[in-house]
């Protein structure tokens, strides 16, 4: 018992709440330290005055009457009664308690043991709750631009704000209580939208997505929604919050701006056009001071950038490594900076936007089809000047922009796909009316066969080859047995004559122009490199290459990509060489007419062709096989040719070669009336000693042409600016020994 007492006795003294014990008439019999500390007032204060000293004088009349009451039916009564109680310090001042009163029987009596507590701290929570509260209640009321409302475990709407009312058409006593599927279009309820909404977001947290609404009116409005699961701890789902945004304007600036690019994708293929619309359009939803638009280039692995400005457009070329534009593409993700920051990225990178005064701007990836083909620059002279409504709207633009702009690519690459096979059309006609095919190498001689030989053992290792011989030997049809023989005979084979065309149009020719590129250029046209890509290029009379030409060709074959004229797209090309001359070209490569370095380039292959007059014995077979074919194209029938006719056209040296006796053969076809050849062998009288002609004299006389041509067309001008030497890429007196060591006169050129 005494063990008990002092146990009492302790927790008296050391309670943390205030202990007072009164009789029946209120007088204070006992008080713990934590009275005094509380109310201040000494115990010695406290112990015989009334309980009402500590009570505010506002309740003192009503409290003799709740004694009474408490002492006619005792009874413990709990603390968090639900009272509004305040208790009266020594200074005057009330702070809010709250209080247990619990009767105690003695022998002297009856007590009551009431015990106070300061429950300052959890009213200042409580107030802090309330303003809080009313602060959030403020704030979904005053959000007059969204729609905020609470759901049931089911989706029926339980609370209703001025902005839902305002967004959706309904008042509160309209709408609460009924299902948050009524604001959506019929197609979406029939597929379970609304369901499935709820339950991805009891699923992950949350749901959020872009769709169309429907108002009260039967209207639609094309709105952001975020769905909220709510829960409790120990109780789990108790209901959701939705959020609803209005965004039509947005979207139909959206749809404009894509109306205005489908006008533009109708009207032209320009690219630059197509970023002036698209500039024009994002000006009117985001003002900003510049703006580019950033392409990734495959074949130089960096971003093209392209920046509209009031003058001429400027291209720039940036590294995925060092600059923002790159970090945008690699990560897939928008940057944004409030001031430009030359930390992070190189100062070369942000050169464009600092030299045009941007201070801040972001950078949003172009996704197209789940692949980023580039990036969109917005930028502002102002610092900080994109808040994140502009962001939003900028990476819905984003998108569209990107699918354009791909739809443009593709259309320019399905236009020049169609350039590129009407090119292959026109110059497969071409071909088709060609004089030779491959079929048309004819001979069994040794020296042919060993050309046939180095044909099978060069052409399956793709190396260039250059195939030397007299005019009218047949070095095109050599050319194409090694194209026929390679892994390229699937791709075309295309032919060019460096001597057949005008050298202001042999670089378009070779290397391609864009329209507007020169006077004269109305289209677009496909250069003979990039027609024979994959296939082979047969280089014909190649020792006909100006001069300031040799070096472009040189870096194509080397690097394997060029310009179009007037273009600043790399093409890659992928193609076989095969040249072919019937000058000497060491001998220009000393003279100076031609690069030792393309010489070397071209010479890794060397194809020496025999004239007619080397290989006799194939003479008897090429008759036999010209008569055939001119006879059966005339509709001729001739069955024999006469062994006197055989005997000289073996015995003819031929200076024009298989060319030579090919057309004599078709006009002996025009003369033959019966089954048997007539020959006009009269022609065929000139000595073999005098007119064979050596193939270093055919060379010289090649090049005595050449030099002549050239001559005379720059007007017979030796020296100066358009002279012949310059043209020929010579000095003037090396010309001038050249011209007398060829025996070329004034008079023969003036």
């Amino acid at each position: 018992m005494d063990s008990n007492l002092t146990i009492y006795e302790r927790y008296f003294e050391f309670s943390p709440d205030a202990i007072i014990v009164t009789d029946q008439d209120g007088q204070i019999r006992q008080v713990n330290p934590q009275c005094e500390n509380l109310f201040g007032y000494s115990s010695t204060e406290l112990l015989g005055n009334k309980i009402e000293i500590l009570i505010p004088p506002r309740f003192r009349p009503q409290h003799p009457g709740h004694r009474a009451d408490f002492h006619t039916a005792p009874r413990i009564r709990p603390m968090g009664a639900g009272l509004e109680l305040y208790g009266l310090r020594k200074n005057g001042s009330e702070f809010p308690v709250d209080i247990l009163l619990s009767p105690v029987e003695i022998e002297e009596g009856r007590l009551v043991l009431t015990v106070v507590r300061d429950i300052s701290d959890r009213k200042r929570a409580e107030e802090a709750l309330h303003q809080t509260e009313e602060r959030f209640r403020l704030l979904v009321d005053g959000a007059r631009d969204h729609a905020i409302f609470m759901l049931d475990q089911d989706g029926n709407v339980l609370t209703w704000n001025p902005g839902a009312q305002r967004l959706k058409g309904y008042r509160a006593e309209e709408i609460i209580g009924r299902h948050f599927s009524i604001f959506y279009p019929q197609e979406d309820i029939e597929r379970g939208k609304p369901a499935h909404e709820l339950r991805v977001a009891v699923s992950e947290g949350q749901y959020e997505e872009e769709g169309w609404r429907i108002r009260n009116d039967g209207s639609r409005f094309w709105a952001n929604v975020i769905i909220t699961a709510l829960r409790k701890p120990g109780i789990g789902l108790i209901g959701f919050s939705k959020v609803t945004r209005d965004l039509t304007n947005r979207r139909r600036a959206e749809e404009s701006l894509l109306v205005e690019l489908s006008n533009t994708l109708l009207s032209s293929l320009d690219m630059r056009k197509m970023l002036t619309v698209i500039a024009a359009s994002i000006q009117n939803l985001i003002p900003h001071d510049y703006a580019t638009i950033a392409l990734y280039d495959k074949a130089a692995d960096m971003l093209r950038v392209q920046e509209l400005k009031a003058g001429q457009p400027a291209e720039i070329m940036l590294s995925l490594e060092t600059s923002p534009a790159g970090w945008t593409f690699k990560n897939r993700e928008p940057l944004f900076m409030k001031r430009l920051d030359t930390t992070q990225f190189s100062k070369e990178s942000l050169a464009h936007q600092i030299r045009a005064g941007v201070k801040s701007g972001c950078w949003l990836p172009l996704n197209s089809h789940g692949e980023v083909i580039g990036t969109l620059f917005i930028g502002s002279r102002r610092e900080s000047a994109f808040d994140p409504h502009s962001a939003e709207m900028l990476l819905q633009m984003a998108s569209q922009i990107a699918v354009a702009i791909d739809s443009v690519q593709a259309s320019q690459q399905i236009l020049e796909l169609s350039n590129k096979l009407k090119e292959e059309k026109r110059y497969l006609e071409e071909e088709i009316r060609t004089e030779y095919s491959f079929d048309e190498i004819v001979g069994k001689s040794p020296v042919l066969k060993r050309v046939l030989k180095q044909v099978e053992v060069v052409a399956p290792t793709d190396a260039t080859a250059l195939i030397q011989g007299e005019t009218g030997t047949g070095k095109e049809l050599i050319a194409r047995a090694i194209h026929n023989l390679s892994q390229r005979k699937e791709h075309t084979f295309v032919k060019l004559n460096c001597s057949a065309i005008p050298h202001g149009l042999l670089e378009s020719e070779l290397f391609g122009h864009e329209k507007g590129a020169f006077t004269g250029a109305i289209a677009q046209r496909i250069g003979r490199l990039e027609l024979a890509n994959r296939g082979t290029l047969f280089l014909d009379e190649v020792g006909d290459l100006p001069l300031e030409l040799q070096p472009k060709l040189l870096r194509a074959l080397q690097e394997r990509e060029i310009e179009r004229l007037g273009g600043r797209r790399t093409i890659i090309v992928d193609i076989r060489l095969i040249a072919a001359t019937n000058r000497d070209l060491a001998a220009m490569v000393k003279e100076g007419l031609f690069r030792s370095d393309l010489y070397y380039r071209l010479r890794v292959f060397p194809v020496l062709i025999p004239p007619l007059r080397e290989r006799r014995e194939d003479i008897p077979l090429l008759v036999n096989y010209f008569v055939d074919k001119h006879a059966h194209r005339m509709n001729r029938r001739i069955e024999a040719v006469p062994s006197e006719v055989m005997n000289a056209l073996v015995k003819w040296h031929w200076p024009g070669n298989v060319r030579e006796l090919e057309n004599f053969i078709e006009r002996a076809v025009i003369l033959t009336s019966g089954p048997t050849l007539r020959a006009p062998l009269a022609e065929l009288t000139m000595p073999e000693e005098t007119v064979a002609p050596s193939a270093d004299s055919a060379l010289e006389t090649a090049e005595r042409d050449h030099i002549l041509r050239i001559v005379r067309e720059a007007g017979g001008v030796i020296g100066g600016p358009g002279g012949a030497a310059e043209k020929l890429g010579v000095k003037r007196t090396t010309l001038n020994a050249k011209l007398k060591k060829l025996g070329i006169h004034r008079d023969s050129y003036t």
